[in-house]
């Protein structure tokens, strides 16, 4: 049994996914950039601290949530 949340898990990221993600220059705060998945950039098939992908805009960072996964999610930009 895996010890992986999903935004840990590439297996569940997929490009056109809308995804919570924090950027490198926000990794301090954590304040979280909202967007569509482009590209998955981590080859292997989980990262601890959250997949890396580049969203369609370009921007990369390191997904922290899944949107639409958790019902309890507000639908507004998180961060």
């Amino acid at each position: 049994m895996s010890n992986f949340e999903s935004h840990q898990l590439r297996s569940r990221i997929h490009p056109g996914q809308t995804v919570d993600i924090v950027l490198k220059k926000d990794q301090p705060t954590g304040k979280l950039t909202r967007g569509t998945v482009g590209r998955i950039l981590t080859n292997s098939p989980n990262h601890w601290r959250g997949i890396k992908v580049m969203l369609v805009d370009g921007q990369v960072g390191r997904v922290q949530a899944i949107v639409g996964e958790n019902p309890d999610e507000p639908d507004e930009l998180l961060g």
